[in-house]
């Protein structure tokens, strides 16, 4: 057996129905009954958060984006991927309201906003995610990166989830460069950034969540991995099944609660209820159920192949070797066989 006398869990601020499952008590609950507590990475000081990027604790569960997920895999984390998600959040290309630009074809020869590089290429996240959603905007007005002249812009340098991390209170990289017209659009995703533009006064050129291709819009949140410790995975099995089944039933339990969602939402991402109501939209609430579909996979090969072409990743991440089916097959059985979650 392992050594691990806790669990712990990590979440990005975002729907996740991991969160909904520690947000309802059911992640305590199911471990309490193990003699296991739960301790929450966002409660922690800086030394235990720095682990939501590098995965380096033993009793960990990650569901948050899949570029510190695959960086840190790329770079030897041992790490399991056991779910993806997939939740569509308001991936959006701003400008200013009398930019000219309505559309993605508009932005041929646009100044476009890229966060700086951070300490490490994990917590380099927000580059990656506007050069990729830039990307996917391109595409759908013909158009390359080549097409656009992008401009550095300031990026929290040491991002943190732990207790004291301000990043609900930081602007969202790019959008006051974006207001005083220094550039001329940004790529920007999530309840924060829909309030922040709001109250700037900026508008969207391309939204591209309604684009029929999800290839347009694969992120660092689409598809979204639910990551564990290869070693808590080897030696206790039953708690990575039992973490999943939680997980499971708080995805079944938010089909039928979106009020309820959308308040627990709020808290997560310190947004208001208009900016969550935004990013949110149409039955997001029925759809955070992990799986490890073929389709999940592939979309994910899409972005793991992206950020080893533009340097985000240390080397290549075998994503056959990296998943685990079994768990979840097991969490489903145990939901399907009605045995307690």
């Amino acid at each position: 057996m392992t050594s691990v006398d806790k669990i712990w869990f990590t979440r990005c601020p975002v729907p996740t129905a991991s969160g909904l499952a520690h947000n309802l008590g059911w992640l305590a609950e199911e471990f309490g009954g193990a003699g296991l507590d739960v301790g929450v990475l966002q409660d922690a000081g800086p030394e235990l958060a720095l682990h939501h990027f590098d995965h380096e604790l033993l009793g960990l569960f990650r569901e948050g984006g899949n570029v510190p997920a695959l960086a840190a895999r790329s770079a030897g984390a041992p790490t399991r991927l056991i779910g993806l998600t997939w939740i569509e959040e308001w991936q959006s290309i701003l400008v200013r309201p009398d930019s000219g630009i309505t559309g993605a074809a508009g932005l041929r020869g646009a100044r476009v906003a890229l966060p700086g590089w951070a300490a490490t290429r994990a917590q380099s996240f927000p580059r990656a995610m506007a050069l990729h959603g830039v990307k996917g905007a391109l595409a759908q007005g013909g158009l390359t990166l080549d097409d656009v002249t992008f401009v550095e812009v300031a990026a929290d340098p040491s991002p943190s989830v732990g207790r004291g991390a301000d990043r609900r209170s930081r602007p969202w990289p790019g959008l006051e460069e974006l207001a005083a017209g220094t550039v001329d659009a940004v790529y920007v995703k999530g309840a924060r950034s829909a309030d922040q533009a709001r109250e700037l006064g900026l508008v969207v050129a391309v939204d591209l969540d309604a684009h029929p291709d999800p290839r347009t819009r694969v992120n660092n949140g689409t598809p979204r991995p639910i990551t564990v410790h290869e070693r808590l995975l080897e030696e206790r099995p039953d708690l990575v099944t039992a973490f999943l089944a939680q997980t499971l039933r708080a995805a079944d339990w938010a089909a039928g609660h979106l009020a309820e969602v959308r308040e627990i939402l709020a808290r997560e991402t310190g947004s208001q209820a208009a900016g969550v109501t935004t990013a949110y939209r149409g039955d997001f609430h029925r759809s955070l159920h992990p799986d490890l579909s073929d389709e999940r996979l592939d979309l994910l090969r899409v972005q793991k192949d992206f950020l080893l072409v533009h340097g985000f990743l240390d080397a290549d991440v075998d994503l056959d070797a990296w998943v685990a089916h079994e768990p979840l097959r097991l969490a489903r059985e145990r939901l399907t066989l009605g045995v307690p979650a």
